[in-house]
């Protein structure tokens, strides 16, 4: 990335808790505003449909903006701010079906995790009426799940932790894994850990290989807004279900999927991209 207008920063444990506490910081003063909006005006904003979205929105602003003006603007004396420029046409006839087979690959994995039992029953139950409040308002969930978490999410996960790790000195594709594995920690559940660690891998490869940080945002937006469709639609987040047929055959259209446009978009795909 030489010659880059884009600063080079690197992701450290420091960054790490810079994130956390950006994080701690925006949520509790969200958490604030909400006790004392209660207090004076006797209105519990938190049964507001948009108050979870404000609440992490805020949250991730903070986490960025906490990371922005210690760890960037400190360390290489430019503000954050990344490549969001688009690719070239067939670049997007690749990467969208090698998308749609890491979402079959990882739903027929996920598929094998138990929902009973006296703990993942009892966590699946829970996380559930989790999903179950966000589809109480469709309107919101869309804005939630395919706007605004592919854009705060990929900016942390791939825009700062995986490209600061690669830029510390980490071999890529051990910052892709790194970036993934934490990003599916973070989902706080065995099912979406699965599936958010790999398909982050899949959003960090072509995250490296593209320079752009909108081409994961789009393909996070891709795969939050089909789940979410299933859910509003089908009421189920999984395609076999929905479309009444074996997971067996999901995985393995999602295989042909997959292997057939990584292929190509590793092996065959010449176009080189850079972050100038």
């Amino acid at each position: 990335m030489e010659n880059s207008k884009y600063p080079k920063f690197t992701f450290t444990w420091l960054g790490g808790l810079t994130l956390v506490a950006g994080l701690f910081v925006g949520t509790m003063a969200v958490s604030l505003l909400g006790t004392f909006w209660k207090v004076a005006f006797r209105e519990n904003l938190e049964l507001k449909d948009w108050f979870f979205m404000v609440a992490n929105s805020v949250g991730f602003l903070t986490a960025i903006a906490f990371f922005d003006f210690f760890i960037v603007r400190r360390t290489t004396q430019r503000k954050l701010n990344f490549n969001l420029s688009s690719v070239n046409f067939y670049t997007y006839l690749l990467i969208f079906p090698m998308m749609a087979g890491m979402m079959f690959i990882t739903e027929f994995i996920t598929s094998l995790i138990p929902t009973t039992g006296p703990f993942f029953g009892d966590f699946y139950e829970y996380f559930t009426q989790l999903m179950n409040q966000l589809t109480d308002d469709p309107v919101m969930m869309i804005i939630m799940t395919v706007i605004m978490a592919p854009v705060f999410e990929e900016i942390i996960f791939r825009g700062i932790i995986q490209k600061g790790l690669m830029n510390k000195g980490v071999e890529p594709w051990k910052a892709i894994l790194y970036a993934s594995i934490i990003f599916g920690l973070v989902h706080g559940n065995p099912w979406q850990f699965i599936s958010a660690v790999m398909l982050g891998c899949v959003l960090g490869l072509v995250y490296y290989k593209t320079k752009s940080l909108l081409i994961p945002m789009l393909l996070h937006g891709f795969n939050n807004l089909s789940l979410s469709l299933l859910v509003l639609y089908g009421k189920e987040e999984s395609f076999g279900k929905v479309f009444k047929v074996s997971e067996w055959l999901i995985l393995a259209v999602g295989i042909v999927l997959f292997s057939l446009f990584y292929y190509l978009f590793m092996k065959k795909y010449k176009v080189h991209y850079s972050e100038i």
